[in-house]
């Protein structure tokens, strides 16, 4: 837990978004929002390297090993959080060992002890992480956890865990991920789609080492407040281009457009943009934009897509979210069927069925 040269990311980290009186300066100024090799800091973005920084302070200040969930939806933009986070910790060598202070684990699907254990080594660089039984990697992590000098565990893809055709198998594997935790006293970031809430509450003696689940949302377009904060995302990317700022891709009609065409989820306006600006000329990236737009949307996003439904052809008044079977978002995985109680859930689809009779 001792202090060291390690401690200055993770102060910068702590803070991230932050200015001196402790609020939020991602939501002062679009020029705080950057694209740095696909990676915009906007507000939910610091706000989750924030949360991941405070679990990992406080094992480093006072030795409390806790963890963290990170959900949202695919493309929401978690793998860029954890990837962020990871490289201000880099591995290095130290008198002939290397040292991992965060350790980044992809899930395999359908995990098992055996599969876990394997893809922990592997990520630690174990040349031997396909040998042996389940016990023997087990004892073989919980050495090199404290030989690599390992201060935090990224477990991507957690929602992995959840299957409901595999109840038992999963139970088992968490329960061995819980034991794990408990004897090396390292804190864990889960991260996964929104059903990783069932996994982890799954098992209740896992849960507890959990504090409240942080939900990396998708922007949204519903408030005044909601618009600004994504048209400040889009201006900040077209900022960042050169020669940046032509188009006026944060207009409010054109940044509605991207709202259905993206459904908020920043990955796929990256994506956009970028197929834009690799098929364009930037010198000319001013005007009537839509028809490049247009067409960097059926490029990425949805290829058959009929142009009645291409957001950025369709006529505004007919734009809807593309949630439909079929289009691109229709596996949206609602969060809230994972955390809300029965009861709850039961009166929201009351209230529902009684607005559709109305």
């Amino acid at each position: 837990m001792s202090e060291g040269p390690a401690s200055q990311p993770l102060d910068r980290l702590a803070n991230l978004g932050l200015d001196s009186s402790g609020a939020t300066a991602c939501m002062r100024s679009a020029r705080n929002l950057t694209l740095r090799r696909t990676v915009v800091m906007y507000p939910q973005f610091c706000a989750s390297i924030r949360e991941i920084a405070h679990i990992h302070s406080r094992w480093k200040e006072h030795g409390i090993a806790k963890g963290l969930l990170l959900y949202g939806q695919s493309g929401s933009g978690k793998t860029t959080v954890l990837d962020y986070y990871a490289k201000h910790f880099p591995r290095r060598a130290t008198l002939g060992v290397v040292k991992i202070p965060v350790l980044r684990v992809v899930t395999p699907e359908s995990p098992t002890v055996k599969s876990l254990a394997e893809a922990i080594l592997t990520a630690m660089g174990d040349p031997a992480a396909s040998r042996d039984s389940a016990p023997t990697k087990t004892t073989r992590i919980k050495h090199l956890f404290k030989k690599c000098a390992v201060e935090l565990v990224m477990l991507d893809e957690f929602h992995h865990f959840y299957e409901r055709r595999r109840v038992a198998e999963g139970k088992k594997v968490s329960d061995w991920l819980k034991n794990l935790l408990s004897e090396c006293e390292i804190p864990i970031v889960l991260c996964g789609l929104p059903r990783s809430i069932a996994a982890l509450n799954a098992n209740s003696q896992l849960r507890r080492r959990f504090s409240s689940p942080h939900h990396l949302k998708e922007f949204s377009f519903t408030t005044e407040e909601d618009q600004l904060e994504f048209r400040a995302v889009l201006s900040a990317l077209e900022e960042s281009l050169p020669g940046g700022g032509r188009a006026d891709i944060a207009h409010p009609e054109k940044a509605r457009r991207f709202y259905f065409a993206t459904a908020g989820l920043i990955d796929y306006v990256v994506k956009i943009l970028d197929r834009v600006v690799s098929d364009s000329d930037l010198l000319s990236w001013s005007g009537n934009t839509l028809p490049a737009l247009a067409t960097a949307f059926r490029k990425e996003v949805w290829a058959d897509v009929p142009d009645a439904l291409n957001p950025f052809m369709a006529p505004a008044k007919s734009l809807r979210l593309l949630t439909q079977v079929r289009e691109p978002f229709d596996g949206w995985d609602d969060p809230t069927q994972y955390t809300l109680s029965r009861s709850a859930a039961a009166l929201v689809g009351l209230s529902q069925g009684q607005g559709d009779d109305a």
